[in-house]
């Protein structure tokens, strides 16, 4: 076994039902020397248990169990919206035909008899996990154009008839417009404008990443000066909500990352803060280093906050995350989803704390080292 190859297995987590120690230890030994992840448990009950915390990518699942056998653990499984995607091998002293019938019609994907051979277990576990991963792939694929059309079906039509209707009515009825009238509609129409340009460029960026076309770049940067850079652009919003930008950052904290990729986290970031702060709030951006090479870069407004069940659905395409700012602004969910794949395509994470009416903070890590 190469380190490649057990690389590229090591990201599978495979969960294994046995009330034998014996097999558990001899399946974990064959799995772990192929470069899995294993999860051994004795019953059913603690399989349902651990799937739900770890969410495992297959399952081995004896029959012959206590309390519960494999077949009633396989429907269970199956009956879980959570859980129900991921294959169950089932592997079995039982050579009847009877048996093999009822674990597939349980749900179970494939079977196996003991006493096994290696290099079948394996063989088998790798076909289910290519089967399933193509599977997470094609879903997530359909997810992202469901996600595009929903944004261009609805959330571009919106904004583009309104900004239509102000530019009627300047041209049919500004004549008949008070000074003041004429200062606001313009307003209306440069704050619709800007709304569908950020939303465009938005778009446009996703869909480089989504056909490959976006260039990685990753060099040193001097994160302070950039995020004031960054700040000089898009201050606009805040300013007109007389929310103050704070910027917590030592002028010696340098990273390692791609500059438009970098501007674009911060940007849509920062912007989502305004959006969901209330006037005469604050957002404040700061940044730390920890012992691991890695700076970690915060967003922490004073805003509205985000539920929990929100809050665990932010970063997930198939989700509908989309809310009005405080005072009607645009909101899509996309420029979150463009954060995660830039901080993702630097090796860093990003995550989000929140309590309902107290304000949120955005996290994300990126390398500063060089």
């Amino acid at each position: 076994m190469t380190s490649a190859s057990i690389s590229n297995q090591s990201c599978y987590d495979i969960l294994i039902v046995d009330d034998s120690p014996a097999n558990l230890m001899l399946l974990g030994h064959i799995l772990k020397d192929a470069g899995y992840k294993v999860r051994p448990v004795l019953n059913g009950s603690m399989a349902l248990q651990v799937a739900e915390k770890e969410k495992p990518d297959l399952i081995l699942l004896d029959i012959m169990m206590p309390e519960m056998n494999g077949f009633e653990v396989c429907k269970r499984f199956k009956q879980n919206q959570n859980l129900s995607e991921i294959p169950i091998i089932f592997i079995s002293a039982s050579n009847f035909t009877e048996d093999i019938v009822k674990a597939l019609v349980s749900g179970g994907a494939d079977y196996i008899s003991k006493p096994f051979q290696a290099e079948e277990v394996l063989a088998r576990v790798a076909t289910h996990l290519k089967i399933y991963q193509q599977r997470k792939d094609l879903q997530e694929m359909n997810d992202t154009k469901n996600k595009f059309f929903s944004i261009i079906a609805h959330d571009l039509r919106g904004p583009l008839g309104g900004f239509m209707g102000l530019t009627e009515m300047m041209a049919n009825e500004s004549m008949s417009f008070t000074p003041d009238e004429n200062k606001a509609l313009a307003l209306d129409l440069s704050r619709s404008a800007r709304n569908i340009f950020s939303l465009l460029e938005n778009l446009l960026e996703w869909s480089q990443i989504q056909n490959g076309l976006t260039i990685f770049n990753p060099q040193k940067i001097v994160l302070k000066s950039t995020v004031i850079n960054c700040l000089k652009i898009i201050s606009e919003p805040a300013h007109k909500k007389s929310i103050e930008l704070i910027v917590d950052i030592p002028d010696d904290c340098n990273i390692y990352a791609d500059t438009n990729m970098l501007q674009s986290a911060l940007r849509n970031l920062i912007l989502n803060a305004v959006k969901f702060t209330p006037r005469g709030g604050k957002v404040t951006i700061s940044a730390a280093t920890d012992n691991t090479d890695t700076a970690i870069i915060s967003i922490k407004d004073t805003g509205i906050g985000i539920g929990s069940q929100m809050l665990d659905k932010l970063f997930r395409i198939s989700e509908n995350c989309r809310r009005a700012g405080t005072e009607g602004e645009l909101s899509t969910g996309l420029g979150l989803l463009l954060c995660k794949e830039f901080v993702e395509k630097h090796g860093g994470k990003i995550w989000a704390e929140s309590e309902v009416g107290k304000g949120s903070t955005f996290f994300f890590t990126l390398p500063n080292k060089f």
